[in-house]
């Protein structure tokens, strides 16, 4: 160091060397603190990411058997076991020989274009909306809807919550 407080340089092909060795021990301490500071906020970041991702809900688990009535033009599905169903976030796609139909079923529901009467069970909108284990809910096609159901066709009817697949399920009309 000289006397009036500057450390001693030296030129060098490159440019200039300090030759006072606190300042250059100082460096790579900054850069190793710098790059623990990056690595925590960076960890921080992403637990906070996978958290947010994990909150969200799972989709009920349940099992349903399905029976298609050609001459009633009915679909019945009966919840045979597993978590209740809310019907108000349940969404019903029916398909006939693999054509879905022109009005699908808004469950629940009390008259609803292209189905005849009012549905049974819990797709009713008058009833609980709450679907259990051990309940059916009926629909009744109407004329009007398309395709119409025959005897023999493949009916596959699949049911969705909150935008969750938790069935697809086929059955012959018989």
């Amino acid at each position: 160091m000289k006397p009036n407080g500057r450390p001693f340089r030296q030129r060098t092909e490159h440019g200039w060397l300090s030759t006072d060795r606190t300042a250059r021990a100082v460096s790579p301490l900054i850069g190793i603190l710098a790059m623990i500071a990056i690595t925590v906020v960076l960890a921080a970041v992403l637990a906070a990411g996978v958290n947010a991702l994990g909150t969200g809900t799972s989709p009920p688990t349940a099992s349903f058997d399905l029976a298609v009535d050609a001459d009633q033009s009915t679909i019945e599905l009966e919840h045979a076991g597993g978590d209740a169903i809310d019907v108000r976030e349940l969404t019903m796609n029916v398909e006939i020989d693999g054509v879905a139909l022109a009005a699908q079923p808004p469950i629940p529901f009390v008259g609803a274009e292209g189905f005849a009467e009012a549905p049974t069970g819990p797709f009713n909108a008058r009833s609980d909306p709450i679907w259990r284990g051990g309940e059916s809910g009926r629909v009744e096609l109407a004329s009007t809807n398309e395709p119409q159901l025959r005897p023999g066709e493949s009916v596959t009817v699949t049911l969705t919550v909150d935008g969750h697949r938790i069935a697809s399920l086929e059955e012959t009309a018989k």
